[in-house]
């Protein structure tokens, strides 16, 4: 009976499980999840580049969208909203766990070394390469390039200087060509 109401909810519009979900239906709210883990983690996993810390972020992102989904006012889209929502969290997260990371790894090195980067499963030539760009090059290269952000609204993220920005994304790009090419 339970995968009956399932497979009913998705089957539901998205505006109908999010009006579901802000009067507390759990049942639209799992749905809602399966409609959008993918992309979640997804972007998580190319802004921290560790699957583990991916899978948390993304953990929080849905428990953040169960307390604020009350705040979503239809007024763009919904996974717009929840990219942006994705977005700050993941970058929240990096934060939050920097200290840690860096008695790990070093600065420069924390992207993913390229065997773990192989390793990752569904993902395709470029997004193993990504996951392989030192941190603030990966951020300033997924939020510009694959997301869609604009540099100023990037270094606002960041906390960093617009040409700052610029200035990673070019490093970004300089690198996947180089590493591209040598493939």
């Amino acid at each position: 009976m339970l995968i009956d109401a399932k497979q009913a909810f998705t089957q539901l519009s998205e505006e109908t499980l999010i009006t579901r979900v802000k009067s507390g239906d759990q049942n639209a709210y799992a749905a809602l999840y399966e409609l959008h883990v993918k992309r979640v983690y997804g972007l998580c996993l190319r802004l921290l580049a560790d699957r583990e810390h991916a899978e948390d972020a993304t953990q929080e992102v849905f428990v953040q969208l169960w307390h604020k989904i009350a705040s979503f006012e239809g007024q763009s889209q919904f996974s717009t909203w929840l990219h942006s929502v994705t977005s700050n969290i993941a970058i929240s997260y990096l934060r939050k766990h920097k200290n840690w990371l860096q008695k790990v790894v070093s600065f420069e090195q924390s992207g993913m070394d390229e065997q773990s980067a192989l390793d990752c499963q569904g993902l395709n030539g470029l997004d193993k390469l990504v996951l392989r760009l030192p941190e603030r090059a990966r951020m300033v290269f997924v939020l510009h390039a694959i997301e869609g952000y604009r540099h100023e609204e990037i270094a606002a993220m960041l906390d960093m200087a617009v040409g700052s920005s610029k200035s990673q994304f070019h490093r970004a790009r300089q690198l996947l060509k180089e590493w591209y090419e040598n493939e």
